[in-house]
């Protein structure tokens, strides 16, 4: 029996195919629009296949795949393009101008902008004031992603960012805003958004006028909250009860994802939101990239009962011991717990993006 699934988010267009036939399965997976690769497995019964094939598929669908028919994955457009600039010192009006003249933009939902030239100079303001001059031509975009680039490109703390008040109001169907870098940045002072289900800010150092953009706005369906803290060198000024002013119900009745991540206080933003009023209506909570160690590992399982009806924490990068790892992965729900730290005390502790 064959299923197939598809996972399209403001990162990703890709496919997931399983065939069952008795002791063995074949999986094909790839970027849609694509053959994609293919792996096969064998078992010893039938019935040990189906147990892992169905394990498989659990996996997959806790991680946003969509069942689907396999006219559909085969039919299916990769719906998103990333946009960058080839030259390092581009100007980044060019790369404006080569995403409003691309053919594939009225069938694209999904739109990433990296490289945009010399971000450590120059913000993506060209970028987004030509998107907000041809709003009719990004009507249809659900996904924007600003600043997608790695460390050779452009350190996180240097990118350069820009105000993106007026293309929230400029784009009304807009679902999903992720921002990579923090230096300049501004959601906008009153944001009323209905539509905008995801927003991640990812940086090395979170200002507290972000959050305080966030408090003040009106975002009632929003879904999935992630929040970068880092360091205090590169621009974090906010602390864990700032944070605790947009973990509430009243603000985010609809949220189901939230993450405070990134933070050498990984363990008091534990503490935090165990306490929260929002946590009984979650389903995923983040304290990935920081400096989560044991203290924070014990508060977890201490708090079981209140977190049985999650379906998952992610913890990737911490400073957890093996022996809390392998206590918390007996947990009734996934945690997730890999890339491990080690360090001799406290002060040997950082998060995984700062500059």
């Amino acid at each position: 029996m064959k299923r197939c699934f598809v996972f399209q988010d403001g990162n990703s267009q890709k496919f997931w195919n399983i065939d069952v036939e008795g002791s063995g399965f074949v999986v094909t997976y790839g970027k849609l629009g694509t053959a994609g690769q293919t792996s096969a497995k064998s078992y010893d019964s039938d019935e040990k296949c189906q147990k892992e094939a169905d394990k498989l598929i659990a996996g997959k669908t806790k991680k946003g795949y969509k069942e689907s028919t396999e006219e559909d994955v085969a039919s299916a457009k990769n719906e998103g393009k990333k946009y960058f600039a080839e030259e390092y010192d581009a100007d980044p009006k060019e790369l404006a101008e080569k995403i409003l003249s691309d053919k594939r933009l009225p069938e694209l939902k999904y739109i990433t902008v990296g490289h945009w030239g010399e971000c450590y100079e120059n913000g993506p303001d060209s970028i987004v004031n030509m998107m907000i001059e041809n709003k009719e031509k990004f009507a249809h975009v659900e996904s924007l992603y600003f600043g997608d680039m790695d460390f050779e490109e452009c350190e996180i703390s240097w990118i350069i960012q820009c105000d993106y008040g007026e293309l929230l109001k400029a784009l009304p169907n807009l679902r999903i805003l992720i921002i990579q870098g923090s230096e300049g940045l501004s959601l906008g002072k009153d944001i009323d958004h209905p539509s905008l289900e995801e927003l991640q800010v990812i940086c090395g150092g979170l200002p507290k006028s972000i959050v305080d953009e966030i408090k003040n706005a009106k975002l009632p369906n929003l879904k999935k909250l992630i929040l970068y803290m880092g360091d205090e060198n590169y621009g974090l000024d906010c602390s864990v009860e700032d944070l605790a002013g947009l973990a509430k119900k009243d603000m985010f009745p609809n949220m189901k994802e939230l993450g405070f991540v990134n933070s050498f206080e990984q363990d008091a933003i534990v503490e935090m939101l165990l306490a929260s009023d929002i946590l009984p209506q979650l389903e995923e909570l983040d304290f990935s990239c920081g400096c989560l160690s044991d203290k924070g590992g014990q508060m977890i399982l201490d708090a079981a009962d209140k977190l049985a009806h999650l379906k998952m924490i992610r913890a990737d990068y911490h400073y957890m011991s093996k022996e809390m790892v392998k206590k918390l992965k007996g947990l009734p729900f996934t945690v997730s717990v890999s890339d491990a730290q080690e360090a001799e005390d406290e002060d040997d502790m950082y998060p995984m993006y700062t500059e």
